[in-house]
C-alpha cells in the first residue's frame, strides 16, 4: 500500500537528489581555503583586519578570533553571515549527501529487511523450513518495499510498531 505520505516523501526525494547533482560534484574535501573564508576574501580585496573589524562594528581582536574559529570550523553562522555581509559575500549553507536520497532510503529499507529476514530465517531453519535463496530474496524485497511504505524506517524500533497484517503482508510472520 503505498500512502500519499509516501508518494509526497518519494517526490520530495527526487527533487532534493536532482538539485544536489551539481554540489556532488564540488570537491568535499579542501575546498575551505588553509586560513579560511573570510581571512582569503579579505585578503585578496587588500583588506586590513582593521578594516573588515569596522566594517563589522567589532573590534580587531574579535575578527582575528572569528577567522580563527572559522579555520578550526567552530565559527557561528550568524557570526560568519556578518563577515560575509560586511565583504559583500553570500553565505552559502548545504547539507549534501554524498549519494542520493533515494539510494540512501532504500537501503535502509533494505538492511532493516535483512535485519528482520535474518531472524525469521534462523527459526524457520530450525524448524526444517528454511526458504532457498530466490525464495529468501524475494521476501527481502517484499519486506523492504513495505518498510517504505511505513513511518519509522530509520527507527531502531520500527518493527515494534508494525502490524501483525503488516508483517503478514511482508511475509515474515514474525
Amino acid at each position: 500500500m503505498v500512502t500519499d505520505r509516501f508518494r509526497t516523501q518519494a517526490r520530495a526525494r527526487a527533487t532534493l537528489d536532482e538539485r544536489f547533482e551539481a554540489w556532488r560534484q564540488l570537491p568535499a574535501k579542501g575546498a575551505r581555503p588553509h586560513g579560511g573564508w573570510v581571512r582569503a576574501i579579505r585578503e585578496a580585496l587588500g583588506m586590513r583586519a582593521e578594516d573588515l573589524a569596522n566594517r563589522m562594528g567589532v573590534s580587531q581582536p574579535t575578527l582575528t578570533r572569528l577567522e580563527s574559529n572559522e579555520r578550526r570550523g567552530s565559527v557561528r553562522l550568524d557570526t560568519l553571515q556578518r563577515a560575509a555581509d560586511a565583504l559583500e559575500c553570500d553565505v552559502v549553507y548545504a547539507l549534501v549527501p554524498r549519494r542520493s536520497l533515494g539510494e540512501m532510503v532504500n537501503e535502509q529499507a533494505r538492511t532493516r529487511a535483512l535485519e528482520r529476514m535474518g531472524r525469521v530465517a534462523h527459526t524457520m531453519a530450525l524448524e526444517d523450513q528454511a526458504l532457498n535463496n530466490e525464495q529468501l530474496e524475494k521476501r527481502v524485497r517484499d519486506l523492504a518495499s513495505m518498510y517504505l511504505t511505513m513511518p519509522g524506517l530509520w527507527s531502531v524500533h520500527a518493527d515494534a510498531h508494525s502490524t501483525s497484517a503488516e508483517r503478514t503482508r511482508a511475509g515474515t510472520g514474525a
